[in-house]
């Protein structure tokens, strides 16, 4: 496939953004998840027992585009929601079995959709591209959860 012509280096920066992303949705898609419910699911998987305002946070959605995506992630078995004990209005929020076994992989398959990425480059040329982004970033402010 010959690549479309881009204007800068950025865009191609975004090019490569985008084909992570595609990645990560083919193979959450072929779960039947969403790409958000895949997200949160994976996220609940590394942080058991959060509560929906930080997921919300996280997600940079609202709190109640959040307890859309879990009530359609609880009916299907997927996550559960604990009420805290002493704050009842509070609940903690779990990637049941079913749910981590689901999701369980996304990560093989991202770092494979990265070497696929980086596959045109050897060993020295990914050296230098992660040593021009290492020094890219250092400069840019860091990115909140």
């Amino acid at each position: 496939m010959d690549a479309p012509r881009l204007a800068g280096t950025l865009e191609l920066a975004r090019w490569i953004t985008w084909a992570q992303r595609k990645a990560a949705e083919d193979w959450i898609k072929e779960r039947g998840l969403s790409f958000e419910q895949g997200f949160v699911l994976g996220y609940l998987v590394q942080k058991p027992g959060e509560i929906q305002r930080d997921i919300a946070r996280t997600t940079r959605t609202s709190a109640a585009s959040v307890s859309s995506l879990l009530q359609g992630l609880e009916r299907r078995g997927l996550v559960e929601r604990r009420t805290e004990p002493g704050d009842e209005r509070s609940k903690r929020v779990y990637a049941t079995q079913a749910g981590a076994d689901l999701i369980a992989g996304l990560e093989s398959a991202m770092l494979a959709a990265d070497e696929m990425i980086l596959a045109p480059l050897d060993d020295a040329e990914r050296a230098t591209l992660h040593a021009l982004l290492t020094k890219i970033t250092a400069e840019l402010p860091q990115p909140t959860r």
